[in-house]
């Protein structure tokens, strides 16, 4: 059992629900940076014969990396028998492969990086593409928990006349698993991108979703471009403004507000990381996988 969380700063409401589902405390972690950009990271120092676990979404995973590894260096220091990581959103899950000559492929290095300050990984529905699961990417014990339950039992409970959306193919197996265990039906766009912006949607069947409200349930949205896109496809069909529903909200720069002048009816959000519009929390999943 994890007795002591030690989370950054923007995990602090996180960790306190999670600590007492651990019987756990949620201990210090101070964070801040100089005006040159280097960090400076304090933490508990009772820590001597316990097992600890850093709790931070890994949003800015070049920001973070650093302060990450000073904190996990430091618990070790100050005599932790273990340290483990909480990383509710973890980042660098897409260049898997080398796309282009000259690529460097950083999830597995990565991987490597916090295998080398961590001994264990909790984390929840990471974004897998090639690899089918967590463990061939990384050698450390890794638990990733679904969120898919917590999604459509909110769905269920809030859009009973849901007709949930999948962005593009790669959705189709997860949308369908929420569909299921909300009892609603489900549809799966198709998805042209022409670059990081420009995305085009289309819906395959508009009899099926009409005198239903549509809800696009998303993993990730960080630029907000496919949501936006198929936001404005469902209003050209004539269909009533969609909730959208995400796992993962990095929501970039100034994607959430480009997100809600697009009129979706609510945009709703796990807290793997913290927003306003968060309403569906995973600290009971997180807690129940770092027993």
């Amino acid at each position: 059992m994890t007795h002591v969380l030690l989370p950054f700063p923007l995990q602090r409401t996180l960790a306190d629900a999670i600590a007492p589902l651990l019987g756990s405390r949620a201990g210090r972690l101070d964070w801040r940076r100089f005006p040159d950009g280097e960090s400076l990271v304090a933490i508990d120092e009772a820590l001597a014969g316990v097992d600890v676990a850093l709790v931070v979404s890994l949003r800015n995973p070049d920001e973070l990396a650093l302060p990450l590894r000073f904190a996990a260096a430091t618990a070790r220091e100050f005599g932790a028998r273990s340290v483990g990581l909480i990383a509710p959103y973890l980042a660098y899950m897409r260049q898997d492969k080398r796309f282009n000559p000259g690529e460097a492929v950083s999830a597995p290095l990565f991987a490597r990086f916090l295998e080398e300050s961590f001994d264990w990984l909790v984390t929840a529905d990471p974004h897998l593409h090639r690899n089918p699961e967590l463990s061939g990417l990384y050698k450390i014990p890794v638990r990733r928990v679904a969120t898919a339950l917590l999604v459509a039992d909110w769905i269920r409970d809030n859009v009973p006349d849901a007709v949930l959306i999948g962005p593009d193919s790669e959705s189709g197996q997860w949308v369908s698993d929420i569909a299921n265990r909300a009892g609603v039906p489900y549809q799966v766009l198709t998805k042209n991108r022409r670059g990081d912006r420009d995305v085009e949607v289309s819906l395959p069947s508009i009899g099926a979703a009409r005198g239903r409200t549509p809800v696009i349930v998303d993993d990730i949205v960080s630029s907000g471009r496919t949501a936006i896109e198929t936001l404005g496809h469902l209003k050209r069909l004539g269909l009533p403004p969609a909730v959208c529903v995400v796992i993962h909200p990095v929501f970039a720069e100034d994607a959430y507000e480009q997100l809600r002048a697009a009129g979706p009816a609510r945009v709703v959000n796990t807290d793997s990381i913290p927003h306003p519009s968060s309403a569906i929390s995973i600290a009971g999943l997180l807690a129940q996988a770092s027993i």
